[in-house]
């Protein structure tokens, strides 16, 4: 009998939500797989059975980066208080560190750090664009995670080698989206097949024997854990950490679908043309409901195409000069809403889809 429980599906999802695509066509036809989220009843750790690896391969297309945003640079400050907390004097690793703009920002602050990332594609000497592996030989005093393990298949296989590969020793920085935070939201579009594990605080303290501090951040909607590499262990289900999902966690889906309907005639506009709008757009598509633009502030994201439906990602600024006074703007993360009033002189009707608790 199979110790996984099932307790999500979703069919035919992007690989990678945040891959860009140069037409619409091969926007729609790219690389899709099924999700089936389960729990490990031996661990209780939560995760994509069904994630295959060879299809989830980065490269230079794939554009996440968020720090384009005032707001989510303000995030990055009190990320880096935690860091100089526990690290300061200390040399790190970042693995996984995208296009670079928090390892420089480590760099500003005096850090000696190291980055990981084949997506990188600027020229700072410290980055090393490669995957992780031990074969580096790569040492330093601590290690940043940060939105990197909700992407690995294994993720305390990776830790230990990471772990392995630092001598056995260390501190680590883990940040991860909070799993408890898109339940309590009903935030269905914030659960796609390039993020394999969905974490909460409960099973860190199950992976690590000495937690130095773990918590919320970024409006809950990430937790972030410092520990004691050294620490590692297997996890071991326990009662505390059983879960199901709250019956009503699709509900909105409709509910979006029909306001989107019921506005025919009118345009309407997704903010947001990462993981979130990308998801979102699928099952309002699915559901019958019409996106007609989708907008985005990060230049890499403008004029490039979302995967599976092709909806194109318009610049803010041409894009306001269109709409009328009341279009519905649909924010995918309320984190950003009064950054993005600011953007639009407060002019339109806006919907924070991870607030309507239907």
């Amino acid at each position: 009998m199979s110790h996984f429980r099932e307790l999500y599906r979703a069919k035919s999802l992007p690989v990678f939500q945040n891959r860009m695509y140069r037409t619409e066509n091969d926007a729609k036809n790219c690389v899709k797989g099924d999700l089936i989220l389960s729990q490990d009843m031996k661990t209780g750790l939560i995760a994509n059975q069904a994630f295959n690896i060879e299809l989830a391969q980065y490269d230079t297309d794939y554009q996440n980066e968020q720090a384009v945003s005032q707001l989510f640079q303000e995030h990055l400050n009190d990320v880096s208080r935690i860091i100089i907390q526990h690290f300061l004097n200390s040399t790190l690793i970042e693995v996984g560190c995208g296009k670079g703009f928090f390892l420089e920002h480590l760099q500003r602050l005096g850090f000696k750090v190291t980055g990981l990332d084949p997506t990188y594609e600027g020229l700072n000497p410290s980055v090393i664009k490669k995957y992780f592996t031990p074969e580096l030989d790569l040492h330093a005093d601590g290690v940043v995670l940060r939105h990197v393990l909700e992407h690995i298949q294994d993720p305390v296989s990776f830790l230990a080698n990471i772990r392995e590969s630092n001598g056995g020793r260390g501190k680590i920085y883990i940040e991860v989206p909070c799993f408890d935070w898109i339940c309590h939201h009903r935030a269905w579009f914030d659960i796609f097949y390039e993020h394999v594990n969905y974490f909460r605080i409960n099973d860190f303290n199950r992976i690590f024997g000495n937690v130095y501090e773990a918590g919320h951040i970024f409006g809950g909607q990430y937790l972030y854990v410092v520990a004691d590499l050294a620490s590692l262990k297997a996890p071991v289900y326990d009662e505390r950490c059983y879960f199901e999902f709250p019956k009503d966690f699709l509900s909105s889906v409709a509910y979006f679908a029909e306001r989107l309907r019921q506005k025919s005639g009118k345009i309407s506009v997704v903010w947001g043309g990462a993981s979130k709008g990308v998801v979102f757009a699928i099952f309002m598509q699915r559901a019958g409901a019409t996106i007609d633009y989708v907008t985005d502030i990060n230049p890499a994201k403008q004029g490039k195409y979302l995967p599976a439906t092709g909806l194109r990602v318009q610049q803010p600024e041409e894009l306001m000069k269109i709409l009328e006074k009341s279009t519905d703007i649909f924010i995918m993360n309320s984190n950003y809403l009064n950054e993005i009033k600011q953007l639009t002189n407060n002019r339109f009707n806006y919907i924070t889809v991870d607030h309507e608790i239907i």
